[in-house]
């Protein structure tokens, strides 16, 4: 029996995308690109600026093509909350718009800004820095996770609780594993069993589950005896357990699994698109991106085929644009609603597809 765990996992990594040597998740490159000729790889505006990749450096330009920081990076993730990510001779640290250096190259890894603190690693040990730089919550954790909702999961001789932004623990570190908090409530176990526990640490869900996933649109998608359901934020089943896999719920709907297909469910557990598909993604943009005969298309909420199951491989809609690979032509390219390919400066290169 899969577990939801793996199954999410996979379709992240899965979706993560190497594009000019630098790895994004999908919900970062489908977005508009500068018209520019001359690079090696040009990436999406984040923030007014957009990285570039030329003879094995990285720099950024605006939206007509200025070059605002010159490419003298080894690598450089988009800006988020006012700062990038930028690394040399595999050490990392932060840049402000115009190239200013505001958290200096020392760290062995950085995540980028989340809630105004950025996750840092040296020597093995994990902690948080501001946007000044100034260390918040000192590196002395095994393992940490980005702020949600002010809060954050860290990890110390194997056991996980939860932080605020002043480092003080405000969920003592109990858990065997945690999840982020998602509408006020985050996904705890002990022992092989999960539940749910409110911002004060409160056990609002009993750990009973088998396995329990965040909340999405008011419901949780929960395992017991190798079946998934729902829960609502009360513990309250809204959808019976009765399931052999399960998506969380987008735009309304939710992906689910039984004897081996997949269809979609609205959150009552109404039956709206029938199980008739091999495998199944969950709504964005209003279309799905469903796989059946080894071939990939996107329905919309009618269920209707939107653009013609016809790729080898395919990743969801985010901001109109998705990406799809044909394997008779040996091509990965982009694709808007209706179908119709973009003739975008740079192309997806699917991790695991390049190499084939």
């Amino acid at each position: 029996m899969k577990h939801p765990i793996t199954h999410t996992m996979r379709h992240l990594s899965s979706a993560l995308l190497l594009t000019g040597g630098i790895l994004f998740s999908q919900n970062l490159w489908a977005c508009e690109r500068p018209v520019v000729y001359g690079y090696d790889y040009v990436d999406c505006l984040s923030e007014g600026l957009a990285v570039v990749k030329r003879d094995g450096k990285y720099g950024f330009i605006d939206q007509i093509g200025k070059v605002v920081i010159p490419l003298k990076y080894d690598d450089a993730w988009s800006f988020s909350e006012g700062l990038a990510k930028v690394s040399q001779n595999d050490k990392y640290g932060f840049i402000d718009q115009t190239g200013k250096v505001v958290a200096p190259l020392n760290y062995d890894w950085a995540w980028s800004f989340s809630e105004g603190l950025a996750r840092v690693e040296q020597n093995g040990k994990v902690g948080f820095i501001d946007k000044a730089s100034k260390v918040v919550i000192p590196l002395n954790y095994d393992d940490a996770w980005y702020f949600s909702e002010g809060l954050a999961q860290v990890r110390q001789n194997g056991k996980w609780g939860f932080v605020d932004k002043t480092g003080q623990i405000v969920i003592p570190l109990k858990y065997d594993w945690a999840w982020n908090f998602s509408e006020g409530l985050a996904s705890v176990s002990q022992n092989g069993k999960y539940g749910f526990i409110d911002k004060a640490g409160k056990v609002v869900i009993p750990l009973n589950y088998d396995w329990a996933w965040y909340f999405s649109e008011g419901l949780a998608s929960v395992k017991q005896n190798n079946k998934y359901g729902f829960i609502d934020n009360t513990g309250k089943v809204v959808i019976p357990l009765n399931y052999d896999w399960v998506g969380s719920f987008s735009e309304g709907l939710a992906a689910v699994e039984r004897n081996g297909k997949w269809g979609f469910i609205d959150n009552t557990g109404k039956i709206v698109i029938p199980f008739k598909y091999n495998s199944a993604e969950s709504f964005s943009d209003g279309l799905a991106m469903v796989k059946h005969n080894d071939k990939f298309g996107f329905i919309d909420k009618t269920g209707k085929v939107v653009i013609p199951l016809q790729y080898d491989e395919a990743y969801s809609f985010d901001n109109g644009v998705a990406s799809v690979v044909d394997y008779s032509t040996g091509e990965a390219f982009y694709i808007n609603q209706q179908g119709e390919r973009l003739n975008w400066t740079g192309k997806p290169i699917f991790i695991g597809y390049n190499d084939q």
